[in-house]
C-alpha cells in the first residue's frame, strides 16, 4: 500500500472541495489585511503581531480549558519558530512569504498539495481555538462532593477512559487465544506436510534454521500470498535482496482479513520498497546505510556512538530479514554462509573494546548471534566477561518471535552462568512488533530466560501496520504479562525505500500521550525515540530536542533534531523530513479507520 494524496475532508468542512479554499474562506479577514503589506518584511511583522494577539486572548480568557490555552500557546510557537531565518534557511521553506503568496498570489503555490493546505488550516484553527475536542470523560469534580461520594464518583470518570480505551484494545487478536493457538496448530501441521518435517523438527532449531523460506513457489504452497506480495518477493531475489522467513513464523501468519498484516509486512518487501532499493543498487552499500555506520566504526565489527555502550557483531545475518531492519544493508541473504567474523577479527574487536576502559557495556547483535551454536555464544560471551570494565553484556535477538525453540534449556542455563550478580549483567533485547506475534512458544522462550535471572526487554519499531489508536498499548500491555519490559520504541527509520513504514512523528507523539498515559507505570517504561543518522537517539517525549522548521509542498513537516549531546559538547543538527498527515490519515481510512479518532494528531509536535 502506498501513500497516495487522496483528499481527507475534516468534518467540519463537508462543503468545501479542499483544504486550500477552506483555509482561504476561514482566514478571510487575515488574508485581506496581510494583501495590504507592501514588502515580505512587513508582512511577517503582521503574522507576528496576530499570532501575539491571539497567544493573548486565549491566556486573558478565564473561560477557557488549560487544553484550549496549552494548544494555542503551542500553535503560537510553531508559528514563530517558522518565521525566523534560521528555520528558513535550514528548511528551505519560509512561511511569511508561504501566507504573503496565498494572500496576493495564491496561484504561485499550483504545486503545493492538500497535506500542505491541511497543515496550515489546522494551525490556524488551533492558533484561534477553533479545534474542539470531545470529551472522553469530565474530570472536573463537583465541589459539593467529597470523601467516598467524591471517589466514586472519580472512578466512574476512570471507569468511562478504561472503557474507551478496551474497546479499540479488543478489536486486535493475540496468539495467546485458544482460537488462534488452534489455527496455528493447522499452519504448522501443513508446513510440516509440505516441508517433509516431522513434530521432533518442528521443535529442532537446527531443522528450523535449514528450512528457512527464500523460494517464492514454495513460500506459496506454505502461506497463501497476494499477486503483488509474489510479483514484489520474486523481484526481490533477482535484485539479490536479502529475504527469508523462518518456517515457525509462517505458521503465525493467517485468520481473520488484515490481522496479520504487521507479520506479513515485516519480511513481505513491498513493490515501492524493492523499486527503490532497485535504484540504487550499484550503491546499496552507502545509500542504505541511513545510521552512518560506516563512520562510527572505529573497529572492525564495532559501532561506537556512544559514551559507554558499543555495538559488537561477530554473525551479519539471521534466519529472518525484517524489511525495514537498520542493517539489512550489510546482509547478503538469510543464514548467508560466509556471515561469521574470522577468529582474528572478532579477537582484535575484543581487544579494542579491552583496550578503551570507558565502555562499561556491550551489545552483541549483527545479524542474530543466537543463531550460532552453544560453544561459539559462550566463547564471545566469556571473553567479553572477562575484560573488568564490562559490566553489562546485551544480546540483540529476534529469536524469542522467529525461531522460539532455539532458546533451549541448555543455552538459557549457558547464559545464566555467564552472568554474575553485583558484577556483570547479561540481558537480552528482542523486537516483539504486534500482539499477534505473541504465541505460547515465544512465552516458554522468554520464561526459560527469566527464570535464569536474564531481563527480557522489547525494541518496538513504530511503523503504520502497528499504529492503530491502542494498537502498541495493547502489545505493552501483553508483554508485561509474558514477561517482557517494553524498553524503546523506535520511530520508522526515515529512509527513502522504507516510505511505506513509516508513520509522522505527530502520531507516535500522540500515541505517547493520548494512549499509552492510561497504562499502569510498568506497562509503559518505554522510551519513544528517533534514531538520527550518526547522532543516534533523540527523545521525541522531550520537545525541546527537536523543532518543527518547515513544510515541504506536499505536507511534510521538515524539523530540526538536536544531538544527544546538546550541552554536553557541539554537535551539528539533523534536518528531516516527516511523511505528511493527511497522508497517513487517508491511508488509515482506506483500512477501515476513522480519521476522527485521530483527529488532535494535527497538535503534536
Amino acid at each position: 500500500m502506498t501513500q497516495e494524496n487522496v483528499l481527507f475532508e475534516a468534518t467540519e468542512t463537508q462543503e468545501h472541495s479542499s483544504f486550500f479554499h477552506t483555509l482561504l474562506e476561514e482566514e478571510t479577514e487575515f488574508f485581506a489585511t496581510l494583501s495590504h503589506c507592501k514588502s515580505l518584511e512587513d508582512a511577517k511583522q503582521h503574522i507576528t503581531d496576530h499570532v501575539a494577539l491571539w497567544e493573548h486572548q486565549a491566556f486573558s480568557n478565564e473561560n477557557r480549558s488549560i487544553d484550549e490555552v496549552s494548544r494555542v500557546r503551542d500553535c503560537a510557537s510553531q508559528f514563530r519558530s517558522m518565521l525566523t531565518e534560521r528555520a528558513e534557511k535550514a528548511s528551505g521553506f519560509s512561511l511569511a512569504e508561504t501566507l504573503y503568496e496565498l494572500a496576493t498570489e495564491p496561484q504561485r503555490l499550483k504545486n503545493c498539495k492538500p497535506g500542505f493546505f491541511a497543515e496550515l488550516l489546522f494551525l490556524f484553527r488551533g492558533l484561534e481555538n477553533r479545534f474542539k475536542v470531545e470529551d472522553k470523560a469530565d474530570f472536573r469534580m463537583d465541589n459539593e462532593l467529597s470523601g467516598r461520594d467524591a471517589s466514586l464518583k472519580r472512578s466512574n470518570q476512570l471507569d468511562r477512559l478504561a472503557e474507551m480505551s478496551d474497546f479499540f484494545m479488543n478489536r486486535y487478536r493475540h496468539g495467546l487465544e485458544p482460537e488462534i493457538v488452534e489455527l496455528r496448530e493447522k499452519n504448522k501441521q501443513h508446513i510440516l506436510e509440505v516441508l517433509q518435517g516431522t513434530e521432533k523438527n518442528w521443535t529442532d532449531w537446527v531443522w528450523q534454521t535449514r528450512n528457512v523460506v527464500k523460494d517464492p513457489k514454495k513460500l506459496d504452497r506454505l502461506v497463501s500470498l497476494s499477486d503483488t506480495e509474489r510479483t514484489s518477493i520474486e523481484k526481490a531475489l533477482r535484485l539479490n535482496l536479502p529475504f527469508g522467513v523462518t518456517p515457525f513464523y509462517l505458521s503465525l501468519m493467517g485468520g481473520e482479513q488484515g490481522q496479520d498484516r504487521s507479520l506479513r509486512y515485516q519480511v513481505f518487501p513491498p513493490s515501492q520498497y524493492v523499486e527503490t532499493m532497485e535504484a540504487h543498487r550499484d550503491d546499496l552499500e552507502y545509500s542504505m546505510d541511513f545510521m552512518g555506520e560506516h563512520d562510527t566504526s572505529p573497529e572492525d565489527l564495532i559501532t561506537r556512538r556512544y559514551v559507554g555502550v558499543l555495538i559488537l557483531k561477530p554473525y551479519n545475518t539471521c534466519p529472518q530479514i525484517c524489511v525495514y531492519c537498520q542493517r539489512n544493508w550489510e546482509i547478503d541473504s538469510a543464514m548467508a554462509p560466509n556471515a561469521m567474523a574470522s577468529p582474528e577479527e572478532l579477537e582484535r574487536a575484543i581487544e579494542w573494546i579491552a583496550e578503551h576502559p570507558s565502555i562499561h557495556e556491550v551489545l552483541v547483535t549483527g545479524g542474530d548471534p543466537l543463531i550460532l551454536g552453544d560453544g561459539r555464544i559462550r566463547k564471545i560471551l566469556e571473553r567479553l566477561a572477562e575484560i573488568d570494565s564490562i559490566e553489562r553484556i546485551r544480546i540483540g535477538t529476534r529469536i524469542p518471535v522467529t525461531m522460539p525453540m532455539r532458546i533451549t534449556s541448555e543455552l538459557a542455563d549457558m547464559l545464566g552462568e555467564i552472568r554474575d550478580p553485583g558484577r556483570l549483567a547479561l540481558d537480552v533485547v528482542t523486537h516483539i512488533q504486534h500482539p499477534y506475534e505473541i504465541n505460547p512458544d515465544m512465552v516458554l522462550a522468554v520464561d526459560r530466560l527469566r527464570t535464569r535471572g536474564i531481563m527480557v526487554y522489547n525494541q518496538m519499531v513504530y511503523t503504520f501496520f502497528n499504529s492503530r489508536r491502542f494498537e502498541a498499548s495493547y502489545l505493552r500491555r501483553l508483554l508485561k504479562r509474558v514477561g517482557v519490559d517494553p524498553y524503546y520504541t523506535f520511530n520508522a527509520k526515515g529512509k527513502e525505500e522504507t516510505v511505506d513504514y513509516r508513520v509522522p512523528i505527530a502520531r507516535l507523539l500522540q500515541e505517547q500521550k493520548e494512549e499509552t498515559r492510561l497504562s499502569p507505570g510498568l506497562a509503559r517504561t518505554d522510551e519513544a525515540v528517533f534514531n538520527v543518522p550518526l547522532l543516534g537517539k533523540n527523545y521525541l517525549r522531550a520537545n525541546q530536542y527537536h523543532d518543527w522548521i518547515g513544510l515541504a509542498p506536499d505536507g511534510s513537516r521538515i524539523f530540526e533534531f538536536h544531538p544527544w549531546e546538546r550541552n554536553i559538547a557541539k554537535q551539528d543538527t539533523y534536518v528531516y523530513q516527516d511523511v505528511p498527515i493527511l497522508s497517513y490519515l487517508n491511508r488509515l481510512q482506506n483500512i477501515g479507520e476513522n480519521p476522527d479518532d485521530y483527529s488532535t494528531i494535527w497538535y503534536y509536535f
